[in-house]
């Protein structure tokens, strides 16, 4: 009853609208890409660090303390693996020399970068795991102690919204998964084959 109105519903909408603003370098396959940024990974962490300002928001203007110490969960929990995620990606742009995401796709040419980097692939792995609340990290739920989390005193279109934004983070975390290690539309071996050029990541 005493929650800030405005914050409350804009949180919501600042987390998807983050989550769908990442997909705009996303590159699916040989030219189907919304746009190509030379600093398509730079862009990516900048949007995905701004993503913690939805949850935090969410937690505060409504109000209540369980979702307020939720959202504070949530958001040590993202920040801490960013970190991770952030070094993992450097071992990547080392080995590429490019931040343009295209670009990393095409150095793996000959190998796909989850063979010469199987441990910070299996890091990488984890930290997605860790960004996107999925188990065993689903701590910012935390049904038991916190009800539920940051979201409990949502209904609706909010709550919907909140996890939407979720589910494309999931989805934008796999696809940069297969982008950064698994070749992204190109075969696991050296040779051509028409085929499977043509499909996307």
């Amino acid at each position: 009853s005493n929650a800030d109105i405005i914050l409350f519903v804009f949180a919501p909408i600042l987390t998807f609208l983050l989550s769908l603003l990442s997909w705009a370098v996303i590159p699916l396959g040989l030219g189907m890409f919304y746009t190509d940024l030379n600093i398509g990974i730079l862009y990516l962490l900048a949007i995905s660090s701004l993503g913690v300002y939805g949850i935090i928001i969410g937690g505060w203007s409504s109000n209540s303390k369980y979702s307020f110490l939720g959202a504070l969960r949530s958001t040590a929990q993202m920040i801490s693996y960013e970190l991770t995620i952030g070094f993992c990606i450097l071992s990547v742009i080392i080995c590429a020399k490019s931040l343009n995401l295209i670009s990393i796709v095409f150095a793996q040419k000959t190998v796909w970068f989850c063979f010469p980097l199987f441990p910070i692939f299996l890091i990488f792995f984890i930290s997605c795991l860790a960004e996107t609340n999925r188990h065993p990290f689903d701590l910012p739920e935390a049904e038991a102690e916190l009800v539920s989390g940051y979201n409990v005193e949502y209904s609706a279109m909010g709550f919907a919204l909140f996890f939407l934004g979720e589910y494309a983070n999931m989805l934008l975390m796999s696809s940069l998964t297969t982008i950064l290690f698994l070749g992204g539309w190109l075969a696991p071996f050296p040779f051509n084959i028409k085929f499977i050029d043509i499909l996307p990541g």
